[in-house]
This record gives C-alpha cells, structure tokens and sequence, in this order.
C-alpha cells in the first residue's frame, strides 16, 4: 500500500462534495461567493473534522427575496438525502410572538403537552444518520420574537435543546443549521432604486453594508456569535437573467418529458426576460413562465396528439406555441 492510500481519510458521510455542488451551480445564479463557501463547508464535514461539542456547521443567508437563499438549502436536501423535503423546517414568521416560544420548546412543567415533549423540531429530521447529516432551517429568521431568538442559543452553541418539561433533549450535533434573513434588504433595494447607488459608492457604504448594519440592529452579538457563516447574497440581474431562464425552461422541459421539446425564439426569450422585476428575484421570473408561457404550450398540446418538437415566438403581447414541421 502507497503511502498516499494509508493517509487517504475514511468519512462517514457518504455524499459527495463535487457532486453536491454540480446539483447547485446548476441550480442557483449569481451567487458565486456563497456557493464556495458551502463547498468549503461541505469538504470539512466529508473529511470528518468538525467540532463533535457542536452543530457541523452554522449558517446565515442574507439577502432579498428571490436570490435562491432558501433554495440552496433545499438543494442540499435533494443531494444529500434524495428529497428537497428531506429537512426540519421552521417558519420563523409564525412565531413573532413571545409566547410562541413554547412551541420551540414544549410547554413548560405543569401545562398540557408538557410530560410529553411536543416541540415544532422533527427529531428523525434533525438527527438525520451515522451517513448523512440533518439539515434544519429557519427561514426569515428576523421575523422570530427575541425570546424566540434566544431559545436557539443552546442549539447554535452546544448543538443541544432541552425541552421545557426536562423530559427529552434534541441533538443537533449531527445537523448542518441554516438560517434566512431578509432584513436590511428593503432599505437598500429602495436605496439602489433612488439611484443612491453612486453616493453610497463615494461615501463607502456598499449595499453589503447597509445589510449588515440592519443585521447587527436586529439581532443581539451573543446571537451573531454563534454563526459561523454569515453570507451576503447577491441580487439577481444583468447577465444572469439569461441563465435564471434558462433554468426555468429546464424545469419545464423536465414536466414536459423527452418526447416534447420546446424552442423559444430570441424574441420569445427577450420578452419574457423583459418581465423580469428585480424587488422580487428569481421567482418573479418563474412566475412569469407558469402565467405566460405555460398556458400557451398547454393550448398547444391540447390541440394536437401531446407529442414532438414545439417552437415558442412572441406576437403582439403574447406568446405563439406551434409545432415544428
């Protein structure tokens, strides 16, 4: 045996870190920076090196709407474990209330629920396997109370939440921890639109900046604290657009199957792409696919045998479906 083969690490985790991120940057435009830093996460897990006293990473996306934040999570669900619902997740919006903490961490001694450990985590989903992690995520995170905010400190810091009843605790130190953010992006979206882009650029305060500064408005340091990876993501325009359609027409064409092919013209192309609103990202785009060019393939298929080749042109203000000779 080489001595290249005696040092070659042995992991417990069976994905793979190349084939993870060939899924994503199929998948996910323009945030470049974003993706390397989960491919660097990804690789300490593969090697097995992570801290065993606490979650095997701590993540927080920030950003507005439509740039892929709660995408990429889903992504890695569907790569790691077969399924993009193959994850805990919890919408932080439902829980603005104080109150609603106790649905974080059971009810406390003495009410209903209590001996039982009702909590809104999914155990099975948290733990994951000796193979594969659990991926939990709290999407909109600003959304959450400040008691709701402070319940998660236990989990980023020790990877452990005791329920309240003191019957049961749930381990996270076999989970990858996601968090979404929106906050800050609409002052800096209103900023970019009232054409303040040039004097923030002379003052030095990039977009970047007016995000973080609405971060640390929000959240407490001893939160911040605990995140290992807090990672900006970009807005979605210019030259990304192209492949932003691109992707969704993959989509489409997937549904569609291999025995219908569609072909969109430069003018069909431009004129959806046209259509495109920045405030509300990539959704917006697939948006605009389902209502304008989806109806019109349907009309298509329903008209003739469902089968071969169709070819997409724009006329007027509406999109043409016919078949190819």
């Amino acid at each position: 045996m080489s001595s290249l083969q005696a040092c070659a690490p042995v992991s417990r985790f069976v994905f793979e870190p190349q084939q993870v991120m060939s899924l994503l940057r199929q998948r996910i435009v323009g945030q470049e920076v974003a993706l390397a830093a989960v491919e660097a996460q990804l690789k300490v897990l593969k090697a097995d090196i992570s801290d065993p006293g606490r979650p095997l990473g701590v993540n927080l996306f920030m950003g507005p709407t439509g740039v892929g934040k709660t995408e990429i999570v889903r992504l890695l669900a569907q790569a790691i474990h077969g399924r993009p619902d193959a994850l805990c997740r919890i919408d932080m919006q439902t829980l603005a209330q104080e109150h609603y903490a106790a649905s974080l961490t059971g009810a406390p001694p003495g009410y209903v629920g209590s001996k039982e450990g009702i909590s809104l985590f999914d155990e099975t989903l948290i733990a994951g396997s000796y193979s594969r992690p659990g991926i939990v995520l709290f999407d909109e995170l600003e959304k959450a109370s400040d008691q709701v905010l402070r319940s998660l400190l236990g989990i980023l810091e020790s990877g452990r939440l005791t329920l309240a009843g003191g019957t049961r605790t749930l381990d996270f130190r076999n989970s990858l921890i996601f968090m979404t953010s929106n906050v800050g992006a609409r002052e800096a979206g209103q900023r970019m639109r009232r054409g303040w882009r040039r004097w923030l650029a002379l003052f030095g305060e990039s977009e970047a900046q007016v995000l973080e500064r609405a971060l640390h408005q929000r959240f407490e340091p001893e939160f911040l604290n605990r995140i290992d990876r807090i990672l900006m993501f970009e807005r979605i325009e210019g030259r990304w657009l192209e492949a932003l359609l691109d992707i969704e027409l993959a989509r489409l064409a997937q549904r569609l199957g291999p025995q219908r092919r569609v072909q969109l013209d430069e003018s069909a192309r431009a004129w959806l792409i046209a259509g495109y609103d920045v405030r509300f990202g990539a959704r917006a785009l697939g948006r605009r696919v389902r209502v304008m060019l989806e109806p019109a393939i349907a009309d298509c298929l329903l008209d003739a045998d469902g089968k071969g080749d169709m070819k997409v042109t724009l006329r007027g203000e509406r999109l043409l479906v016919t078949r190819c000779a």
